[in-house]
């Protein structure tokens, strides 16, 4: 459904890197799994290695999926606010173009979700 604005609509935008201190949001989402139905999304220093957010940030967040063990991460598909990526968990954020706001999304190929109930 459209909408039209009866007058002038501007406003500062409250989620401009600016209001974050330091910190950027990064949105995470495991394609097919529909235990999580949309993006997670964090306040994460751009120093964050990628290491930590393997061994720390995504256990955390999808820990509770029973196939999240079985995850082999060397075979894991990555993808960066649409573009294939491939991270170096050596690298932080910023070295790897993180930047705020970015998606990253990860297929774990052979694990299609439970009961393969995958979009």
């Amino acid at each position: 459904m459209t909408t039209t604005a009866i007058g002038t609509y501007t406003f500062p935008s409250r989620d401009r890197i600016e209001n974050f201190h330091g910190l950027q949001l990064v949105y995470f989402l495991w394609d097919k799994h529909l235990m999580f139905s949309a993006p997670i999304t964090l306040v994460l220093p751009p120093t964050l290695p990628f290491s930590e957010i393997l061994g720390e940030v995504l256990p955390n967040l999808y820990g509770a999926h029973p196939q999240f063990a079985e995850i082999d991460w060397s075979t894991v598909e990555w993808e960066l606010d649409g573009v294939a990526f491939i991270p170096m968990p050596t690298l932080t954020l910023t070295a790897l173009g993180i930047d705020h706001k970015s998606l990253l999304r990860f297929r774990t190929p052979g694990l299609e979700g439970l009961a393969q109930a995958s979009f």
